[in-house]
This record gives structure tokens, C-alpha cells and sequence, in this order.
């Protein structure tokens, strides 16, 4: 017989999940899936016609496709800290990819995106690039992990990434342009490093387990180097490689901020371009953006023997954009749409409709708590995205009024709605464009008095103030 506080915390027990509407037993599991530097080149997204993601388009056929997704940065660490912690780049001033983010104090008792899952009740499971990490060196393995987010993580929780299978030699030997390199690798997919992590993420998705799971597969490919299994570049051959669509003195009417952008990228392009390496580049990314959705591919399959997918929520995103030569630029790091548009899918049985596709501009910070609304968890305050379970119910009718905000920098924005993009860098210079008319972004409209209106109301919606950039804990 229950007394006192017991009574009391049974009532508060009873009352949590009548809320919720949903007991352990029947809250779905989620799947979470992230592709490293993945832009826009997928089949459903139609961002270079030679993509070939037939997995990832047999996902989006039984969902939502978002298709003017954007990442809340134009670089790894703060675009995932900020997606998986809940606090934009100019909130939290993580703008590049140090400091690591549990070493400054802006994030102390904020419950990570896995932990919020791990501290209600899910058993959460995880591999690979999550929280940023890279392959570079010996340091990047271990990465910037939530350890006390996991019940269990694979290599280990103080290692997100196994090692990398690499070929011979390097093609591409330069000490300037770091990981810049593609070529075959004489490897079966499973023992690559991706096809590690997901070996063992199938592994989970196959166990019998009575509690609800937040599973997480970090695949880094299509990220530098482009080092992966023969039979995706044959899937891609040189000589058919149509190179992306670009404009001669694209950059005349940008400005400065805009234009000179990363010295290295600059400088990249020039050296793609003297040494004719434009089309081999381009095939080594097609060539692992087939390698990933491959893998992405075991994934679905492993969901679907295990019995479980029609009580799985899966996402699967890019966790930022990438360019290939677009207005001079190579990799990310650039407040255009070659930099911030990423592929993001959401599946969610009894919520979402196959096929469905919403146009509204929406952020990766929406994951957070959207992920936590469909779960019936509740959204922890600090969280700054918006729900996007408005738009997975009624893709047709349902719109929001808040634009996309991507920050790379102190300062440093850009507003991206239905049809706009509008830039404001630190020192004030701007650029607009119209994508009904201009899709490549080619025309800065920023000085046009008749778009004086458009970027007005962009505008309306920067950070009224940028955090200071982080440094490490005293």
C-alpha cells in the first residue's frame, strides 16, 4: 500500500503518461540517420542529374521530403552542435569547428538531442559521425561524443569512427588542400568505415529489445577524402560527367565579405581548374554519395526484418551542403545555397504521408523538437528550433512564417525563405536572391530598390544579437 510521497509520485507517474498518451511499450523507436557534406546531388532533390541515390529515394517515397532544408551552419561542428544541443550559432557563439562544446560552460545541464531520449526512458544506441568528428588524424576519431548520452556506442563512446580504409598512395598530394583526395579502394563495403558502423547498427536494429530505442548511424561519407569501393566510380564514368552549372565572373557583384571567402577553397578551384582535375572531383563525390546511400540501403533493409518499421520514426539528413566548384568554391563554408541546402526526409508511421513534399523553409534545429513532440517527451525550454509536425500532418495546408537561419561566423547570416535568400555579413554588406528566377543564385539583388520590401522582411528575422565567438573553459 502506497503512503504519502509515494501516492504522490504514482499520481505524477499517471498523469505524465496520460499526457504523453503513450506508455513505454507504445512509444515508437527513431532512427537517426546523418550523412556527412551530403548536399542537394540525391534523386529527390534533383541536385545534379547523374546522382544515383535509389535508397535514398525509396525512403523519401514512404514520407516526408523537405525540400528547402537548410543547416543552421555552413560547417560540421557548429551545425550539429547546434542541431543536436538546441542552440543556434549566435546564441551560443559556436561558429568553427573548435572548441570542442563540452568544454565551455553555455552548454553545461543542456540535455543533448540522444541524452533528452536516454533520460526518458529510451535505450539509446550509436555509431559514427554524430557530433562532429573527422578522420584527418589520430585526435578527430574521438570527436566531440555525448558519452553520458548512450546506453551503448560503437567503437566507443570516447571513439565515434573506426579507422578509414585508404588506398595506396594519395592522387591528390598536396599539404595545402588536407584530405582533399579521391580514388578506389580494394575493399568489400563491410570492411570500409562506414560499413563498420553500419554492421553494427544493424546489428541493434535486429536485436530483441522491450524498451523503446533512439538509434543513431553517423555515415561521413560523401565528406573528403573520397576514398571508396571501385564499383561507385564505375557507376559514374569519367567521360559522362557533366559538371555543375556555373556563370563566368559569378562573383563580380558580390561583396568583398562574400568574395574572398575561404583562401583555401579559392585557391582549390584554381588548381581544380589548371589541372584539369574538374571532373574526376566531380565523379569521386557522386562516386561516394552512391557509396553512402548503399549503406543507407542496409539500414532500411535491417529495419524491415526486423518487424519494427511500422513503430519507427526514421530521419535521415545532411548536416550541411557542399560546393564543387559553384561561384569558385570548393567544400562548404559559405553562406550560399550550395552551402546550407541539405536533403532531409522524415518518416513517421500514422503522421506522415507516402510521398509527401513541403516546399517551406524549414532548419535542422527543427529536429530537436520535432523528434521530441512525436515521442511524447516534451521539449526541453532551451530548445530554439520550431516543430515541424505541422507540416508532416498537413504538408498542403500547413505553413509556418519562420524563415531558415544559417550563421557561418560571428555575424556572418543568412535568411532563406520560400523564395528568397538574403545574406548580411558582419561589416553590413548584403546580397539577396530570388530563387523563382535565379536558382544558382547568379544576380545579387541586394541594391534593388523593388526587392527594397523582400529583404526588409528577411531581414527582420537576424539575431538581434551574436554571441561572442566561444574559447575553451577557463
Amino acid at each position: 500500500m502506497l503512503e504519502g510521497g509515494g501516492v504522490r509520485r504514482l499520481l505524477v507517474l499517471i498523469a505524465a503518461l496520460t499526457a504523453t498518451g503513450a506508455s513505454a511499450q507504445e512509444q515508437p523507436d527513431v532512427l537517426f540517420i546523418t550523412l556527412d557534406d551530403l548536399n542537394d546531388w540525391i534523386g529527390v532533390l534533383g541536385g545534379h542529374p547523374q546522382a544515383k541515390t535509389p535508397n535514398i529515394d525509396r525512403l523519401a517515397a514512404r514520407g516526408m521530403t523537405f525540400t528547402n532544408a537548410h543547416s543552421p551552419s555552413a560547417l560540421c561542428n557548429p551545425s550539429r552542435t547546434a542541431m543536436l544541443t538546441g542552440l543556434r550559432p549566435s546564441t551560443s557563439g559556436m561558429y568553427a569547428n573548435d572548441p570542442d562544446w563540452r568544454t565551455v560552460d553555455v552548454f553545461d545541464g543542456l540535455a543533448t538531442l540522444p541524452r533528452h531520449f536516454r533520460t526518458n526512458g529510451y535505450r539509446t544506441l550509436g555509431s559514427g559521425k554524430i557530433f562532429h568528428a573527422h578522420t584527418y588524424g589520430p585526435a578527430g576519431f574521438a570527436g566531440y561524443n555525448d558519452t553520458a548520452a548512450w546506453d551503448a556506442f560503437w567503437p566507443s563512446p570516447d571513439r565515434q569512427l573506426p579507422e578509414e580504409t585508404v588506398p595506396a598512395r594519395r592522387l591528390i598530394d598536396s599539404p595545402m588542400f588536407v584530405g582533399f583526395d579521391w580514388d578506389a579502394v580494394v575493399a568489400q563495403d563491410s570492411a570500409t568505415g562506414d560499413g563498420q558502423v553500419v554492421a553494427w547498427v544493424e546489428q541493434q536494429l535486429l536485436a530483441e529489445t522491450g524498451s523503446p530505442r533512439f538509434i543513431a548511424a553517423g555515415i561521413y561519407r560523401p565528406h573528403l577524402p573520397w576514398y571508396v569501393p571501385q564499383k561507385y566510380f564505375d557507376m559514374h564514368p569519367l567521360e559522362g560527367v557533366q559538371l555543375p552549372a556555373v556563370l563566368e565572373n559569378d562573383l563580380a557583384d558580390v561583396p568583398e565579405a562574400g568574395a574572398r571567402g575561404s583562401l583555401q577553397s579559392t585557391e582549390m578551384h584554381e588548381w581544380v581548374v589548371e589541372e584539369q582535375k574538374w571532373k574526376e572531383a566531380v565523379q569521386g563525390y557522386l562516386a561516394s554519395v552512391s557509396f553512402a546511400d548503399a549503406l543507407v540501403g542496409r539500414l532500411l533493409d535491417a529495419l524491415e526484418q526486423s518487424g519494427r518499421a511500422d513503430r519507427t520514426i526514421i530521419v535521415l539528413l545532411g548536416d550541411h551542403g557542399f560546393h564543387l566548384g559553384e561561384k569558385a568554391r570548393w567544400r562548404k563554408m559559405t553562406l550560399w545555397e550550395e552551402s546550407t541546402h541539405v536533403p532531409l526526409i522524415v518518416v513517421a508511421p500514422g503522421v506522415t504521408r507516402a510521398g509527401s513534399r513541403s516546399g517551406e523553409a524549414v532548419s535542422l534545429m527543427d529536429l530537436y523538437p520535432t523528434l521530441a513532440e512525436l515521442t511524447g517527451l516534451g521539449v526541453p525550454p532551451h530548445v530554439e528550433g520550431e516543430s515541424l509536425v505541422p507540416l508532416l500532418r498537413d504538408p498542403e495546408g500547413a505553413t509556418r512564417e519562420q524563415p531558415a537561419l544559417i550563421t557561418y561566423g560571428y555575424g556572418n547570416h543568412a535568411v532563406r525563405d520560400e523564395r528568397y535568400r538574403y545574406i548580411r555579413y558582419a561589416d553590413g554588406s548584403e546580397e539577396l536572391y530570388d530563387h523563382d528566377s535565379d536558382p544558382n543564385e547568379w544576380t545579387n539583388l541586394a541594391a534593388s530598390p523593388a526587392h527594397a520590401q523582400a529583404k526588409a522582411q528577411l531581414a527582420r528575422y537576424l539575431p538581434e544579437s551574436d554571441a561572442p565567438a566561444l574559447g575553451r573553459r577557463n
